[in-house]
């Protein structure tokens, strides 16, 4: 997916300050509690989730309609502004990716595409009412929060688009809807404990909007960028420049005449900036951690038929691979595998490989085959792990390099750098 449109879009975004902090995990809770740093009231009125009430209390309520036609107005509704001019078919919206999956996409973590991209999409239906006299509603606010998210292959730096969308509103008649706000606050934090030294993250000069949702209504999506400074390259002594960061985004609603609703946690992406050099394909970048990073192959590709079958057989059919032993299990399908670096390691693991092909097969040299081994040498599981949770099997020299280079192209186009986890799945 092309970033370029959306870099195009984000104007007059420009990072600024620096924070160094360790990563505290916040946890989602909705309460009529006020937003740190406001003034404490209790004004009695609290907007509380329509899915705790019954039906019988909505039903005192109005229906509610579009905020441009609350109290007789008919102006036009805004749209939110595309992030990109133009899509393909070659080039799915994300934004209607997200939408197929609601389930993760209003989760903490929101539906991780890839690890490039990103998206966060929950509908809120808070209804207000008297603390004091539950059975009277005085309101009610619908709206879709929606943030997507944009890491990138070549450049420290990951994009945000945030928006409030399409709000309906029904109220009493001593309730002005016009009075309401709507909050996005963002706060960061890095992980230092897992970072390399002197980690260090740049923010967008605004990182909260607490706007009426008419202002909301007129101009829905504003944007957010991070960024963390690089010191040019440093991975040939060993510093990667690796920052672990994350983000965490509060929903507040309130009024002249409402105690804040506040829901901390309500979604908490996490990324990872870096300049590894050429193991990872691009010399910097930016990746979403979250990301589930899979090796696809199929039997039925030519090129690497006899590779994808050893791995299908030694993750659903392990009694059929060497070593052979009783209850063998191999990782990769539903444990992770995790990528090794170290070359010299890599090479033992091939040469352990090669001694147990020998020891099945004997002396294949001359021919055409080559001893393929799963987990890979150049995962943490390979043969060397101590388990014996490996296979090895004769193939085709021609498939086993041609599957090879399958794994080298997954590792430099997901950024997987050494500890970094992923899996392998084999179609039919």
């Amino acid at each position: 997916m092309s970033v370029r449109t959306l870099a195009r879009w984000i104007r007059g975004v420009t990072a600024a300050s620096l924070l160094s902090t360790l990563l505290i995990p916040a946890t989602a809770t909705a309460t009529a509690q006020p937003h740190p740093g406001a003034t404490p009231t209790d004004h009695g009125l609290v907007f509380v989730d329509a899915s705790t009430l019954p039906p019988s209390e909505l039903r005192k309520l109005p229906t509610p309609v579009p905020l441009n036609h609350y109290r007789g107005e008919n102006r036009p509704a805004t749209k939110p502004q595309p992030l990109r001019s133009s899509l393909s078919a070659e080039e799915p919206d994300l934004r209607a990716e997200c939408a197929k999956h609601e389930a993760a996409a209003k989760s903490k973590t929101g539906w991780v595409k890839s690890r490039f991209e990103s998206c966060y999409k929950r509908h809120y239906d808070l209804v207000l009412r008297d603390k004091n006299n539950r059975d009277s509603p005085r309101g009610r606010l619908i709206f879709d929060v929606w943030v997507l998210g944009f890491a990138h292959d070549g450049k420290r730096e990951v994009d945000f688009a945030a928006s409030v969308e399409n709000i309906q509103v029904a109220a009493s008649e001593d309730e002005d809807a016009k009075q309401w706000r709507i909050g996005q606050h963002f706060s960061s934090s890095i992980d230092a404990s897992s970072s390399d030294p002197n980690p260090q993250l740049t923010q967008p000069t605004s990182t909260k909007r607490d706007e009426l949702l008419g202002v909301w209504d007129s101009r829905p999506t504003w944007t957010l960028v991070y960024g963390s400074p690089d010191l040019g390259a440093k991975y040939a002594q060993g510093n990667l420049q690796r920052v672990f960061a994350a983000l965490d985004m509060t929903m507040t609603v309130n009024s002249p005449t409402v105690d804040p609703y506040v829901e901390v946690g309500a979604y908490q992406p996490a990324f990872r900036f870096d300049y590894a050099g050429p193991i990872a394909g691009k010399y910097k970048g930016t990746v979403f951690t979250d990301a589930r990073v899979e090796l696809l192959m199929s039997q039925k590709d030519p090129a690497a038929n006899e590779s994808a079958l050893h791995i299908y057989d030694a993750t659903k059919r392990p009694e059929r691979t060497f070593p052979s032993f009783v209850g063998k299990s191999v990782p990769g399908e539903k444990e992770p595998l995790h990528r090794l670096v170290d070359t010299d390691k890599s090479e033992k693991q091939r040469a352990n490989s090669i001694k147990e092909c020998k020891k099945i097969w004997g002396d294949y040299s001359g021919t055409r085959l080559q001893c393929d081994e799963y987990p890979f040498a150049s995962t943490h599981e390979g043969s060397l792990k101590g388990n014996n949770r490996f296979s090895v099997r004769l193939i085709e020299g021609t498939d086993n390099e041609a599957g090879g280079r399958m794994l080298n192209s997954m590792y430099t186009a997901n950024r997987i750098l050494e500890g970094d986890p992923f899996y392998v799945k084999i179609t039919p």
